[in-house]
């Protein structure tokens, strides 16, 4: 029987819709209260939702290994954590679909949670960054995503996962200054092609975060999406995992700490946002698959 929410594992929609919010009562029975109204609305496919640390604290109560995301800084560049206590990920392909449903999360939510940023992505061609590179290169796939994405025992634990969530904003201007040579060794491979460039750099994005060549190996599931609000634009970078030692031991690497080399990537962008949370579990009801809250007794 599949536990996950569907979402984390199906492929990147054509439209999406990122939802924020802060807590406003750390009283537990509103908090529960709010949880139990906005259960019927959040399927796991079209709608994926998920709590971060506040929210669990204000519940008097711990999900084992849900922390909040560290602000890091390197040589050069640094990476801010913005928390958050829940967030929603909205899936489909009608942007007005989507701005309704996302009232609705909101409505349900107020008054124990209000929201605080709405961000709204797109795919662009099959799957590529802004950047017209192809995004999410090193995913795995199948069972492999499973066993990289989903925490794997506990009840109300098991098909759960936990997210990393930032969004990067990109400086398109000084990446369209750069010779196409130079944009080629920034990410480590071909933006033609999309072919890997054994000799590039060590600062190459691709080699930042080969997902292999940590200790152990640091294997996440990947579902980010291009973003704009007027001028500005970038990635809303998505990452799944069964821990959040994975992402973390990439994103130290990235930004330089673990050998001094800050990932080429920040010479045209950089995260404005970073938070970790936790996706709670479905179970199947009569009416379809529900939210498994049993880890925080809603």
């Amino acid at each position: 029987m599949k536990t996950a929410q569907a979402g984390l594992l199906l492929p990147v929609p054509p439209m999406g819709r990122y939802l924020c919010f802060e807590l406003v009562s750390s009283a537990p029975a509103m908090l529960r209260e709010a949880l139990r109204r906005v259960t019927p609305l959040v399927d796991g496919e079209h709608t994926v939702l998920a709590v971060g640390p506040s929210l669990v604290a204000a519940l008097g109560l711990e999900v084992p290994g849900l922390r909040e995301l560290p602000a890091l800084i390197g040589p050069q560049v640094s990476v801010p954590s913005t928390p958050v206590a829940l967030w929603c990920w909205l899936r489909g392909t009608d942007r007005g679909v989507l701005i309704h449903r996302g009232r609705a999360l909101a409505e349900a939510l107020a008054p124990a949670l209000q929201l605080t940023q709405v961000v709204d992505g797109f795919r662009h061609g099959r799957g590529r960054d802004l950047t017209g590179y192809e995004d999410g290169t090193e995913n795995p796939k199948d069972a492999d995503a499973e066993r990289a994405a989903l925490i794997r025992q506990g009840a109300g634990l098991k098909g759960g996962s936990f997210v990393a969530v930032q969004q990067w904003l990109h400086d398109l201007d000084a990446f369209a200054a750069m010779p196409p040579a130079a944009q080629d060794a920034m990410i480590g491979r071909k933006r033609r092609g999309n072919a890997e460039i054994e000799d590039a750099p060590a600062s190459a994005h691709v080699k930042r975060t080969a997902q292999e060549s940590f200790t152990p190996e640091a294997f996440v599931l990947r579902r980010s999406m291009p973003w704009t609000a007027g001028e500005q634009a970038g990635l809303m970078f998505v990452a799944f995992g069964k821990s959040l030692d994975a992402f973390e031991a990439q994103l130290t690497r990235m930004v330089g700490l673990e050998d001094g080399v800050t990932d080429a990537l920040f010479a045209m962008s950089r995260p404005v946002t970073g938070s970790y949370l936790w996706c709670p579990p479905v179970r199947q009801t009569a009416q379809g698959p529900q939210l498994d809250w049993r880890q925080l007794r809603v």
